[in-house]
């Protein structure tokens, strides 16, 4: 049996996806899904303090990268003592958790031949179907892979065909972080299109960029997601007066309209694994309500 150690949230759905749980050895303190992976150990920690506030977080992982230092702090002792076959972490961003680059320089005085480091990178969401596809391959079960993804385009395929034909596409806007507002990048745009709307903010395959107040104003979608990477929807509402009581808020198309929502960026739309296609079906249930219902409303995503 292989020993994984998966070192990122989405590698950890990854493999309990295919079927291949219970050759996890070890997580990130961050691998929380499926809930069964708590009880294996954690060997990462965080640098921050995450009970902090948007702009506080911001300042000091701002400055943990300025400084030169890491957000985390990975165990390689307690690494080594697991001999893992396979670690998977990922080298797509510094900030979501640790690189490849920090890993090698945790191990890099034990690390031998017999152990693989799996490095992932999605950018868009044909990246998340290789990545998916590199870690089954990896594992030795390429064909689960195969099947995992192929059954994954299909529930986005039913999506895309009931958006295709709508005479009407709302405009929306995904906040990604509150404060410093960001919009979303990477794969989210590309969700948003599947979904039926049309992305204003943040381009799809690229860093969520970083965007000023005068920009949504400018935009002044027809829908508001709000999707902090990393909060769940209880943290969210708790950040929201940032926004709220940014001077024209109120004046806001999709405020006026009622039509500004918060959903779970921790667990869906900030995690490229398996349950990034759950974050489709959540837009499209919101974009498009009397087309979809997947009954995720309060549970994923919420009405403000």
């Amino acid at each position: 049996m292989v020993r994984i150690v998966s070192l990122i949230a989405s590698a950890t759905e990854i493999v309990a996806a295919l079927g291949c749980e219970d050759q996890l050895v070890a997580r990130s303190h961050e691998c929380d899904f499926p809930p069964t992976v708590n009880g294996l150990p954690a060997c990462t920690a965080r640098n921050i303090d995450v009970t902090a506030n948007s702009l506080e977080i911001d300042a000091e992982i701002k400055k943990i990268v300025t400084d030169g230092l890491s957000i985390y702090d990975v165990d390689a002792e307690q690494l080594k003592a697991l001999k893992p076959d396979i670690i998977i972490t990922q080298s797509q961003c510094d900030v979501c958790a640790v690189s490849e680059t920090q890993l090698q320089t945790a191990v890099v005085n034990w690390i031998d031949h017999q152990t693989k480091i799996i490095s992932l990178e999605p950018n868009g969401l044909s990246d998340i179907w290789t990545d998916i596809q590199k870690v089954a391959d990896a594992i030795g079960v390429p064909n689960r892979g195969a099947t995992l993804i192929s059954s994954l385009l299909a529930r986005l395929h039913d999506i895309e065909t009931k958006t295709a034909t709508l005479p009407i596409r709302p405009s929306v806007v995904c906040i990604e972080w509150i404060s410093p507002l960001m919009a979303a990048g990477n794969w989210v745009p590309e969700l948003v299109h599947l979904a039926g709307g049309i992305n204003l903010l943040g381009e799809a395959g690229k860093h969520s960029p970083w965007m000023e107040w005068t920009a949504l104003e400018s935009a002044n979608p027809d829908i508001i997601l709000i999707i902090p990477c990393g909060f769940e929807i209880d943290r969210s509402r708790a950040e929201l007066s940032a926004l709220t009581a940014l001077p024209g808020w109120q004046a806001l198309n999709a405020v006026q309209r009622r039509q500004t929502f918060i959903a779970d960026g921790n667990q869906y739309f900030n995690r490229p694994g398996p349950r990034i296609v759950d974050s489709a079906e959540i837009l499209a249930e919101i974009l498009h309500p009397l087309i979809f219902s997947f009954e995720y409303r309060q549970s994923r995503w919420q009405k403000l």
